[in-house]
């Protein structure tokens, strides 16, 4: 006899086997690709996806780390499936999180003197180097711009750090779209995603660009970024999981230059 569990969301029931089936049709696995990947038969899978066999926990935890869900999302389907969540989220001043944070503030100085900042998952700026400030100083954005805003209003809102930008079009698409993808499994995100402007113009293929550059206008001249990420490998907490820090490359050698020289000057006068 075959068993079926399901998780409540508002008025609709979802269960186990729908929220992988959903998962991985987002991934584009195959059930084939997903189960050699997270090492179960296809036919094991197929009567999960289908309620006609009860997961087991470790299977399950195989499955959503092979698909690389978010830890709040796993919540969810170990719920549906009938298990206790598995994940917490805690507070950023809880006492735990202090070793992130060092960790966090020492990749941040390190980076200097190339701009980098702090995000939440719903795309908040939580904290910043002070090449960020420099940066932001360079533009004549408000002092404190770099931080405690949200990096898509900035970037998508009249008035903001989008404004700045040469490639406006281009960069504003780009992290509309990635914004709009995460936002499938984050509803803080969804929402706010919901008051912002949505840009014009033809979508950028992600996938198929390798970079796409920040071109920034400022009296300097035209500075030019790659932007990067870091994140924390393997993740046990929620909120760990949603820090990242973006880091502003420098791509020529007159972007160094100036951002090298504004730097030093602002270190010199807070001596």
């Amino acid at each position: 006899m075959s068993s079926r569990y399901f998780h409540r969301t508002g008025s609709t029931t979802i269960s186990a086997g729908e929220h992988l089936r959903r998962l991985r049709h987002q991934a584009g696995l195959s059930q084939l690709d997903l189960s050699l990947i997270a090492g179960i038969s296809q036919r094991h899978l197929s009567c999960v996806e289908t309620g006609r066999a009860k997961v087991g926990p470790s299977t399950l935890h195989a499955i959503l780390s092979a698909l690389d869900v978010p830890l709040e999302r796993c919540n969810e389907v170990f719920l549906a499936a009938g298990f206790a969540p598995r994940y917490v989220a805690s507070s950023l001043d809880a006492q735990p999180m202090e070793m992130v944070h060092g960790a966090i503030n020492h990749i941040l100085h390190a980076h200097n003197p190339a701009p980098a900042i702090v995000l939440a998952s719903n795309w908040d700026i939580l904290g910043a180097n002070a090449s960020a400030s420099v940066l932001f100083g360079i533009l004549g954005l408000p002092e404190g711009s770099e931080s405690g805003f949200n990096l898509l209003a900035t970037l998508l809102a009249p008035g903001g750090l989008g404004d700045h930008l040469i490639n406006a079009a281009e960069v504003r698409m780009v992290a509309w779209q990635r914004a709009s993808r995460e936002a499938n499994a984050n509803a803080d995100l969804a929402h706010r995603l919901q008051g912002l402007p949505c840009p014009s113009g033809q979508s950028v293929d992600i996938d198929s660009s390798p970079v796409v550059l920040t071109r920034v206008r400022s009296v300097q001249g035209e500075l030019k970024f790659l932007s990067t990420f870091t994140t924390f490998g393997m993740p046990l907490d929620i909120t760990v999981e949603s820090l990242r820090i973006e880091h502003l490359i420098p791509a020529d050698a007159h972007t160094w230059q100036t951002m090298t020289k504004a730097y030093e000057r602002s270190m010199s006068a807070q001596a």
